[in-house]
C-alpha cells in the first residue's frame, strides 16, 4: 500500500469517527496532520486500527498552548500528528489503552510539561522522581534550566511499586547502584524459589535535562549534545539530529559525508554487537568467548580511532558534513579488516555452536513473543528477533543507504539465542555494507555551508542505529538557536519489553536476558 493510500485511508476514518484533521505542510520524511484535542484519543484508536506503530510522543510549550506531537509509521511511512491543548488546563486523551508504547513517553510529557492524559492507566511519576516539586515543570519556558534544587534531593522510597502477594511469594531487589560499572537502574522481581512472576523497573536516574540544555544552543552545539545522549550511539544520535536540522534549514551534506557518516554508524554497529555477544557469553561463564569478542571489539575500535581520530566517533558527524575526512590508506585497511573479521567470527561461533552448555542457556530464554513486541513498538535486533521485519535503512532510505542494498535479518522465535543470531547477521550485513561503501566512497567536500534556519523552521530526523531507530526533533528560534529538541533512543521501546520476556525465566537468567536486550539507561532518560 502506498503511502497516499494509507494515510488517505487513516483521514477517512478519523472523518468517519467525527474527528476534524487536517493534512499539514510536512515535515519530511514525514506527513502532518493538525487534529483537534478532544479527538487525539479517537486518532489513537484509529491508528491502531490501521495497523499502525507508535513511534514517539512529545511536546512544546508554545505560550499560551502546549503543543502534543505523536508519531506513527506503517511499512516505512511515517505519520506527525498534532495538536495543542491551553496552558493553563493541559489534559488530552491517551493513546496508551490502544498503544502500550505510549506508555512512558506520556508520562514522561505528563512529569516534564504537566499535561494531564485523562485516560492513561497509569499516573505514577515517571521521569522527575524527587527532583522538582509537583507543581514545577522543567520543559516548560519560565523554569530554569539549573531548575531549584534542593540542598538533598529526598529519595524516591515511596514509589508504589506493585506488591508481592500469594504465599511464597517475595521481593528481590536490585540496584540502582550496581556491582559493577554499569548505570544505574532499580529493578523490583516477584518471585516464587528462582522462578520471576513479575519484573518493574524504576529508570531515571541519570536524568541530564538533554531537552532543556538544547534551548538555546546553535546548530554545532546540538550536534555535540545529541552526540552525548548515549555514548555507544553518538554516531547514531548525531546523525539523526543533523539530518533534522539539515532538513529544517533545507540543506543537503555533500554525497561524501553521506557516505562517511554511514561508514562511521555501519562501524558503530559492529562494535557494539561484539561487545555485547562477548558480554552475553560472560553472563553465562563461558569466558574464553566473552574475553575473544572483546578483543576484536578492542582491535575495531582501535582502527576508528586511528581513522577518525575517536575510539567512539564522537563529534565526528556536524551540521552540514563530517568534520574528519577518512585518508585513503584506510580504505584497503578497513575493507582487509572486515573481512578478517568475518573469518574470525565464523570460526569462534562454530567452537560456540558446538557446545551444548552454551545452547542450553540461551535456547528457550528470555522469550519476547511477537504481539508483545509489535505491542511496545520493539525496533532494531529485539523487534527483529520477534518478528518485527523494519529497518529504516531499507523502509524509508536515506542517503546513502538510498543506492545500498540493505538486507534485514528477522528471526520468530524471540528468546536469547534468537537476539544474539540476530546480532551476528547484522554484523554481516554491516560488513557487506562497509565493503560498499569503502568502494563507493565518492570524492568531494565532507561539509556544506550552514547558514541559520528561519524561525520557527521544523526538521525530523530517521536513523537505523545499532539499536534501531532513532527519531530527532528539531525547531529553530527566531535567532538560528535551538528552540526545541526531543530525541527518542529504540531504548524507550525495548526497555518495557525487558520486563515481559523475563516472566517465567529464572531469577540467575535475568543478567543474560538482559544483555541480550541492553537497553541504554543514558538513551531513556533524556
Amino acid at each position: 500500500m502506498s503511502t497516499d493510500a494509507w494515510i488517505g485511508g487513516l483521514m477517512e476514518s478519523l472523518s468517519g469517527a467525527g474527528a476534524t484533521a487536517e493534512q499539514a505542510p510536512g515535515l519530511s520524511p514525514a506527513r502532518l496532520i493538525a487534529i483537534d484535542p478532544g479527538a487525539w484519543g479517537v486518532l489513537g484508536e484509529v491508528a491502531a486500527r490501521h495497523g499502525c506503530r507508535w513511534v514517539a510522543g512529545w511536546g512544546e510549550d508554545m505560550g499560551e498552548s502546549i503543543r502534543i506531537n505523536a508519531c506513527f509509521e506503517k511499512a516505512g511511512a511515517y505519520l506527525l500528528a498534532r495538536t495543542a491543548v491551553p496552558r493553563a488546563h493541559p489534559v488530552l486523551p491517551s493513546h496508551t489503552p490502544v498503544f502500550p508504547a505510549a506508555d512512558r513517553p506520556e508520562r514522561h510529557t505528563q512529569d516534564l510539561l504537566g499535561v494531564s492524559f485523562s485516560d492513561h492507566p497509569d499516573a505514577r511519576r515517571w521521569t522527575r522522581h524527587q527532583a522538582w516539586k509537583t507543581s514545577e515543570h522543567p520543559l516548560r519556558r519560565n523554569f530554569p534550566v539549573s531548575g531549584h534544587p534542593p540542598e538533598k534531593t529526598p529519595p524516591d522510597h515511596q514509589y508504589p511499586f506493585l506488591l508481592a502477594q500469594g504465599s511464597g511469594v517475595c521481593e528481590i531487589p536490585v540496584g540502582p547502584v550496581h556491582a559493577g560499572i554499569i548505570e544505574p537502574g532499580h529493578f523490583r522481581f516477584q518471585a516464587v524459589g528462582e522462578t520471576v512472576l513479575n519484573l518493574e523497573q524504576r529508570l531515571g536516574y541519570v536524568h541530564k535535562g538533554i531537552e532543556k540544555l538544547a534551548e538555546g544552543r546553535d546548530a554545532e552545539g546540538l550536534a555535540r549534545l545529541a552526540g552525548r545522549i548515549s555514548g555507544d550511539s553518538t554516531v547514531a544520535h548525531a546523525w539523526a539530529a543533523c539530518m533534522a536540522m539539515e532538513k529544517a534549514g533545507n540543506i543537503t551534506a555533500p554525497p561524501r559525508a553521506a557516505w562517511l557518516r554511514a561508514l562511521m554508524c555501519e562501524r558503530e554497529r559492529v562494535a557494539n554487537h561484539l561487545g555485547d555477544i562477548g558480554a552475553m557469553l560472560n553472563d553465562i561463564a563461558f569466558s574464553f568467548g566473552f574475553y575473544h569478542f572483546a578483543r576484536l571489539r578492542e582491535d575495531w575500535q582501535r582502527v576508528s580511532r586511528e581513522a577518525f581520530g575517536h575510539r567512539f566517533m564522537m563529534d565526528c558527524i556536524v551540521p552540514g558534513g563530517v568534520a574528519p575526512d577518512l585518508p585513503p590508506r584506510f580504505i584497503a585497511a578497513m575493507r582487509d579488516e572486515a573481512r578478517a573479521l568475518r573469518k574470525q567470527i565464523g570460526k569462534l561461533m562454530a567452537i560456540i555452536n558446538d557446545l551444548p552448555s552454551v545452547a542450553d542457556r540461551v535456547r528457550g530464554a528470555g522469550v519476547l513473543k511477537p504481539e508483545y513486541a509489535r505491542a511496545l513498538g520493539c525496533v532494531g535486533y529485539v523487534g527483529r528477533a520477534s518478528g518485527m521485519d523494519s529497518d529504516v535503512r531499507r523502509d524509508a532510505p536515506y542517503p546513502p543507504y538510498d543506492r545500498l542494498q540493505v538486507a534485514v535479518p528477522v528471526h520468530h522465535y524471540g528468546d536469547v539465542n534468537a537476539r544474539a543470531r540476530t546480532r551476528l547477521e547484522e554484523m554481516a550485513v554491516s560488513f557487506d555494507l562497509i565493503e560498499a561503501l569503502l568502494a563507493g566512497l565518492p570524492a568531494g567536500p565532507i561539509r556544506a555551508p550552514w547558514p541559520p534556519p528561519a524561525a520557527d523552521a521544523e526538521g525530523l530526523g530517521l536513523v537505523e542505529g545499532w539499536r534501531g531507530e532513532i527519531l530527532s526533533f528539531v525547531r529553530f528560534g527566531a535567532d538560528g538557536r535551538i528552540a526545541r529538541f526531543f530525541a527518542r533512543d529504540p531504548s524507550w521501546t525495548t526497555w518495557p519489553a525487558l520486563e515481559l520476556l523475563i516472566r517465567d525465566n529464572i531469577v540467575p537468567d535475568f543478567p543474560l536476558c538482559n544483555k541480550s536486550v541492553n537497553g541504554s539507561y543514558s538513551g531513556h532518560d533524556l
